[in-house]
């Protein structure tokens, strides 16, 4: 397998994914905003130039939460995931998509408005709006964690997609000093062996 990849991005997921499953695989390694993801190659390996994108033999995938359910289902031999008839199914799939659908959507737009554009094109109003989502959707993140170590009570597809997202709010320091559920959810997450080599790559 081929994993191109990127520091600091969604492609952090899929390395920790492939290094909890203990799979084999090559990294081609780019920056974020790299000039060579915008090439009319890279183009035709993800037609908006981003990372992730995984080869896997004659199958390219991207999109992290895709690919996650892709390797999962093609190489995980039912680990990291319940089974479909299994109570916490639906709760796995919930918490798997929470990460694009309630975080990530305001992470991104704080990196927009705070480190991508030039201060003249920066935009007060829209960090702050984002900042307040953002707080509410990991505010809930803390609750679900009161009463378990992960977001299904056990370790599985869903932390590495939705807590890479909390552990990327974190780095950009919102100020989640209160949460103490969800701060002690990321160190959680960083205390593992396959999480500390994905954000080291």
């Amino acid at each position: 397998m081929k994993l191109y990849f990127a520091p600091n991005s969604r492609a952090v997921r899929i390395a920790w994914l492939l290094e909890e499953l203990e799979l084999s695989y090559t990294l081609e390694k780019y920056s974020v905003g790299d000039r060579a993801l915008r090439t009319p190659e890279y183009y035709k390996l993800h037609p908006m130039g981003r990372v992730p994108v995984l080869e896997d033999g004659n199958v390219k995938i991207y999109e992290s939460g895709a690919i996650v359910q892709y390797l999962l289902a093609r190489h995980g031999d039912g680990k990291l995931e319940p089974q479909i008839k299994d109570p916490a199914f639906p709760d796995y799939l919930q918490w798997l998509h929470y990460a694009e659908g309630s975080i990530m959507q305001q992470v991104n737009t704080i990196v927009v408005e705070t480190i991508l554009l030039p201060p003249e094109k920066k935009n007060d109003v829209n960090v702050a709006r984002a900042l307040k989502l953002l707080k509410i959707a990991l505010l809930n993140v803390d609750n679900r964690l009161k009463d378990r170590e992960y977001l299904t009570g056990v370790f599985s597809g869903a932390d590495i997609m939705t807590g890479h997202a909390c552990y990327a709010s974190r780095r950009l320091k919102v100020d989640i000093s209160e949460m103490i559920n969800l701060n002690q959810y990321i160190d959680r997450l960083l205390s593992r062996t396959a999480f500390k080599k994905a954000v080291s790559l």
